[in-house]
């Protein structure tokens, strides 16, 4: 799609994203505290915290769907929330709610995506396959099993060809063989240059797939290292010091 693509071409930068000093607060509580965060095109930023941290209000005001109190938000160059628009075209995201339509089918949730993000028709075979669903495209989604609905969700995360992924706990539901094709999948999409912002539990699977492991305590980020410098010790080790 034209569109989507010269929104993905807009202004260069090293960074695909950049946050800096953003607070959010729901009433008088704040979640995030003046973090700062920059995302290199390219690379899989695996963000890791206790329950409660903030990860995934984080995660939301990434993906253009809660508003910053404060600080700002770019990505691909363009500014939260001002160019909301122009930065969800660009993004894909997987949350731990599949937010599907349970009454249509597979087919017709993502027909419905497609036209909503101006992708062609085409990728829809495509992708189910990609995600295991190529047999069930025409059956009602609410008959599907939790990890079937989370492998859909994958499906549209990638329908348009997304830059930038955003996947928080994107593996709730999964059974091991759909954990195994979340892999594959983050590993492609990270040699294709995309870049990629995932939450997650599992320290070990977080330390293989990604390139940097940032760290979120208290509403911001505590440490951020390369991932390739640490072993699961170390990396069990850096958890506990900056989270419990």
């Amino acid at each position: 799609n034209g569109w989507i693509a010269s929104v993905i071409a807009s202004p260069a930068s090293p960074n695909v994203i950049e946050v800096r000093g953003l607070i959010k607060t729901f009433g008088l509580r704040p979640v995030l505290r003046g973090l700062d965060l920059s995302v290199v095109r390219g690379e899989c930023v695996a963000l890791l915290g206790a329950n409660g941290a903030g990860k995934t209000t984080l995660m939301r005001t990434l993906a253009a769907l809660s508003r910053p109190t404060a600080g700002t938000v770019t990505i691909g160059g363009w500014r939260l929330p001002d160019e909301a628009a122009a930065v969800r075209a660009q993004l894909g995201v997987v949350g731990h709610v599949p937010l599907l339509y349970t009454d249509l089918t597979a087919e017709e949730n993502l027909r419905f995506f497609a036209r909503l993000y101006g992708a062609a028709e085409s990728r829809i075979a495509i992708v189910l396959a990609r995600v295991g669903l190529s047999k069930r495209a025409r059956d009602r989604v609410g008959t599907f099993s939790r990890g079937m609905q989370q492998r859909l969700s994958i499906a549209r995360a990638i329908l348009h060809d997304p830059a930038v992924l955003l996947l928080d706990e994107p593996y709730t539901g999964l059974d091991v063989d759909g954990a195994a094709m979340l892999d594959t999948l983050i590993r492609d999409m990270r040699s294709d240059g995309r870049s990629l912002v995932m939450t997650s539990h599992d320290l070990e699977r977080s330390r293989t797939l990604s390139d940097r492991i940032a760290i979120l305590n208290r509403g911001v980020i505590a440490q951020s290292i390369a991932s390739d410098s640490l072993d699961s010790a170390a990396l069990a080790t850096l958890y506990k010091t900056n989270v419990l």
